[in-house]
């Protein structure tokens, strides 16, 4: 039994597969996000109008959340590298198809399938992470996991809007594509080490279903989306509130944002390991809050890039530590549907944040977003602190029934 459970979990935390996933996934969300600040040009130069715009961009998240309640089932009936890998070619020959496109239509479409294979790589690419870490270190390699999505969340949009200026569409859009192909190729040089089994272990199982939410992660679920809506404060107005402030380092607050992010990962994710959740999430919400409030009286460009390391401290450190936990509260043939609660959960913040807080920007101003976002974090908080609270009395009513018996 113990070779079993030693060849199951990994001892080391960096080998050769683990890191081939964490570039892998880094490749995966470059060439994402090289297309956020481009693609409307594109469709704008088609003719597209702003309501179609923002069409292109709402059915990408829509197809990727429409996909990933059904990741679990998909994995009982193919391998998930393969499933991985048939995720990522989508995400290829959809980001290169997108130069063929002649009309408004065609791109709608195209956006769809590429919705299908972002929710297939990004679900499968977190499961897979976790089988190729030890247990005991699951929260630092989550976050480390991450590091490499968070420098190309940042560098991204730079790649893309330079490949465009200096050449043209079929430049970024083929591009794209071949970073794409280079995450591809890595994913096919990761081992997965399932589970063995012994015996009729497999027929006691659930059957996979297909699961829109998965109850066990419905709380840390919840978390990650009021994050999500915080989060598109800053992605969707952050560069037009420094345009209103009359600030002009946007690019180095994303920067900033960045590596802030990198480097409190080093740290946090041995925290949550040893201390728990509560020790990464309560004190990274208080950063998260000091570098909105920063933004809201901010008066210079020290100010600004100031609240941008506040808050990558923040977001940098919880990201990672709710999808850990999702992770933890599951059984392992249940990953899948955790992973798909959790970046669906995420996305819908971001998504459903970015509008209403639109809405807002629309009718008060942009500080009044940032105040909102403020406003969403202290909600994160005192449910936190809540569900902490409760947890803490049911585990002493379990202890005193034991001790009684």
């Amino acid at each position: 039994m113990n070779t079993l459970t030693d060849n199951h979990l990994p001892q080391k935390l960096w080998g050769r597969s683990f890191i081939f996933i964490m570039l892998a996934n880094a490749f995966l969300f470059m060439a994402f996000e090289m297309l956020l600040p481009t693609l409307p040009l594109f469709v704008s130069s088609l003719g597209g109008e702003a309501s179609q715009i923002g069409l292109v961009t709402g059915i990408f998240m829509f197809s990727a959340i429409l996909v990933r309640p059904f990741t679990a089932v998909l994995a009982t009936r193919m391998d998930k590298k393969y499933l991985l890998i048939i995720g990522i070619a989508i995400c290829a020959l959809s980001t290169g198809a997108y130069y063929l496109s002649s009309g408004i239509w065609i791109i709608l479409v195209l956006r769809v399938i590429h919705g299908f294979g972002f929710g297939l790589a990004t679900t499968f690419f977190a499961t897979i992470a976790t089988e190729n870490m030890p247990k005991e270190r699951r929260g630092e390699g989550m976050g480390y996991f991450g590091v490499g999505e968070t420098v190309a969340i940042s560098i991204g949009p730079l790649v893309g809007t330079s490949l465009l200026f200096r050449y043209n569409y079929q430049s970024l859009f083929v591009g794209g594509m071949c970073i794409l192909l280079l995450a591809l190729l890595m994913a096919v040089f990761v081992s997965r080490k399932p589970k063995p089994v012994q015996g009729n272990q497999r027929t006691e199982l659930p059957v996979a279903t297909v699961k829109l939410i998965e109850k066990k992660v419905l709380f840390p679920s919840l978390l990650i989306m009021l994050v999500g809506i915080a989060a598109g404060s800053i992605m969707s107005f952050v560069a037009l509130f420094a345009s209103e402030r009359g600030f002009e380092n946007v690019a180095w607050f994303f920067f900033i944002v960045a590596i802030a992010s990198f480097a409190v990962r080093l740290f946090s994710g041995k925290m949550f390991d040893r201390l728990g959740p509560g020790s990464v999430l309560l004190p990274s919400a208080g950063f998260a809050i000091a570098g909105l409030f920063m933004l809201t009286v901010a008066q210079n460009e020290v100010h600004f890039l100031l609240a941008g390391a506040l808050y990558g401290f923040g977001f940098g450190a919880i990201f990672p530590a709710i999808q850990t936990w999702c992770v933890n509260l599951v059984d392992e043939h249940e990953h899948e549907n955790a992973m798909a609660s959790f970046f669906n959960f995420f996305d819908l913040g971001i998504g459903g944040g970015s509008l209403v807080l639109g809405i807002m920007a629309s009718a008060f101003s942009y500080t009044m977003v940032y105040h909102i976002a403020i406003g969403v974090f202290v909600v994160y908080l005192l449910l936190f602190l809540v569900y902490s609270r409760r947890q803490r009395m049911r585990d002493q009513a379990n202890q005193l029934e034991v001790n009684l018996e």
